[in-house]
This record gives structure tokens, C-alpha cells and sequence, in this order.
């Protein structure tokens, strides 16, 4: 399950890779048509930009240059326009970093911790062509609007530690989360009672996490090599295994759904666009279709 240390890409490494990933994660949001195009939480706005113009029924006293007689004549009723302000929701995001996220069961596979950083920054770019704002949790500075927030972020992803942040960030923002989560869930259960906003997850799993595909005796170690184990005949663990892994799923998924958050589930060896998808109907508070959404 470890990879030799000379695969294991390093934070300098990944800082030295912002350029591409970013380049990258434009390419896999280019296209898209989501959730998140007219606001990430399903909020109706006619253009960009934090003004926007709110139609509500004609109710008696409402002065007749109010109405709207060109947007009424589609309907039976009459109504009357008037401009809202709608202040750009913040969506910080954290990707997991460390020897585990590291780790890849095969060569053509990305690591954990790449797709994760690819998924994310692939969002942030989706949100900021929807008006949001985004940025890194315990990043410290706020993040600034629009498309400058991008390479910052790529960077706080690209340097994460394995650390989960202590405080939820300010107010009431939203937080994205992507890691193995196999470890402690202590520290993400307080993040989660401590945030004022919802807490969505996205678990990045290698196939070979999922799977067990092996047969015979497997000698496992955990990427940092203080833990090791050795199963004589891996397969009669298997279908146990995949009971305990979907048990942790579904306390991940109960660990944020009282604050309006959900679980995304991510396989290395699928495609990353079925992921984003996931990820941006999962904000958005809709169903998408392609990967495990709880």
C-alpha cells in the first residue's frame, strides 16, 4: 500500500507544478454548464455582480411605476420590480496533505492528494464564474474576489498539511473539505459543530482503498510506516472491509448533513469530471448522476 519515498511528491514539488495544475483545472471546468453558473446555493439573479433586480407580486398600495408591465404580460399577474443586494457567498476550501494522501496503488494513477487538488481548484474556478468568493481555510488573509483568489489558492492546496484547520473560518462561509478521511474523525466532527455555514466532503479514495484486489498474503503498512499488518488470506477480509468502509461513509455523511452539508466519494481511477459535477450539484443543493453523493 506505500509508495517508494522518491514517488511521493513533495510540497516544494507541487508549488513548483501551480502553473499546470491550474491550467489544468480550467480545462476541466471550460464548458460546463452547473449549479453554481447563477450562484452556488441555488439563488436566482438576473446578471452578474452583487446588485440584482427581484420581481414580487403587485400588492395594494405599490406605486404604478413600479410595476413591471413588459415582465407581467407573460403571466396573469402583475409585478412590481425592485433591486435586492445580494452579497457574494464565501466557499473555503482544504485539501489534506501528508504521506497517506500521497499515495497512488499504480503509476497511471494521480495521487489522492493531485486529484483532490485538481477537483477543488476546478470548483473554485466554477464558483468565481458564478459570483461567489473562494479561498483557503486557515489560510489567514482574506481571499480577494474574482478570478486573483485562484493562484493563491492553488498555492494553500498545493502546501496543506495533514492537519484539518481548528476554526471553521469566518462567519458564516461555506466549507469544502477533501481528504482520505480514514483516519480520526474527532477533529473534523468538532470542525463540523464549530462552523456557522455547511460543511460538504469530499473523500478521494485509490481503487485499491475500495477494492482490496489482492488474493493470498498482503503485508500492509501505512504510509508513514508506523503502523504495519499482515493478513494471511486478504480475500476472506474483503467483503468485511467494504462493510466497515461504507459504515465510515456513512458516519462521514451524518457527521455534516445536520448543518446541511454532503458527502462527494471519488475514485482516482475515474474520470474528474463526473467528480466536479458531483462536487458542484452537492453546493448547489441538487442531485447529480456519476459518482457516491450521501
Amino acid at each position: 500500500m506505500s509508495r517508494p519515498a522518491a514517488e511521493i511528491p513533495g510540497a516544494e514539488a507541487l508549488a513548483a507544478g501551480l502553473p499546470p495544475l491550474l491550467a489544468a483545472a480550467e480545462r476541466l471546468a471550460a464548458g460546463l454548464q452547473t449549479p453554481l453558473d447563477s450562484g452556488a446555493h441555488g439563488r436566482r439573479r438576473a446578471g452578474p455582480g452583487e446588485a440584482f433586480w427581484q420581481y414580487r407580486p403587485h400588492q395594494p398600495g405599490d406605486p404604478a411605476p413600479g410595476i413591471d408591465w413588459r415582465r407581467s404580460a407573460r403571466g396573469d399577474d402583475l409585478l412590481v420590480r425592485q433591486r435586492e443586494w445580494l452579497s457574494a457567498r464565501r466557499v473555503l476550501l482544504w485539501a489534506a496533505g501528508g504521506p497517506g494522501m500521497a499515495h497512488a496503488s499504480a503509476r497511471s494513477l494521480p495521487t489522492k492528494h493531485g486529484r483532490a487538488s485538481l477537483l477543488l481548484l476546478a470548483l473554485a474556478v466554477l464558483l468565481v464564474r458564478g459570483g461567489e468568493r473562494v479561498g483557503g481555510l486557515g489560510a489567514g488573509a482574506p481571499p480577494p474576489g474574482g478570478r486573483p483568489a485562484l493562484a493563491p489558492l492553488a498555492g494553500h492546496l498545493a502546501t496543506a498539511s495533514g492537519d484539518l484547520p481548528a476554526a471553521p473560518g469566518p462567519g458564516g462561509a461555506a466549507l469544502l473539505l477533501a481528504g482520505d478521511f480514514l483516519g480520526d474523525l474527532d477533529p473534523l466532527a468538532r470542525l463540523a459543530r464549530a462552523s456557522r455555514g455547511p460543511v460538504h466532503l469530499l473523500q478521494v479514495l485509490d481503487p485499491a482503498e475500495v477494492d482490496l484486489p489482492w488474493r493470498g498474503r498482503v503485508h500492509f503498512e501505512s504510509p508513514d510506516g508506523a503502523a504495519s499488518l499482515e493478513v494471511p488470506r486478504v480475500e476472506s477480509v474483503r467483503a468485511d472491509y467494504r462493510r466497515r468502509l461504507a459504515a465510515r461513509q456513512q458516519a462521514l455523511a451524518g457527521l455534516v448533513a445536520g448543518g446541511g452539508g454532503r458527502l462527494v466519494v471519488h475514485r482516482t481511477d475515474r474520470a474528474p469530471r463526473p467528480g466536479l459535477l458531483a462536487l458542484a450539484a452537492a453546493l448547489a443543493g441538487e442531485a447529480a448522476p456519476g459518482e457516491a453523493r450521501r
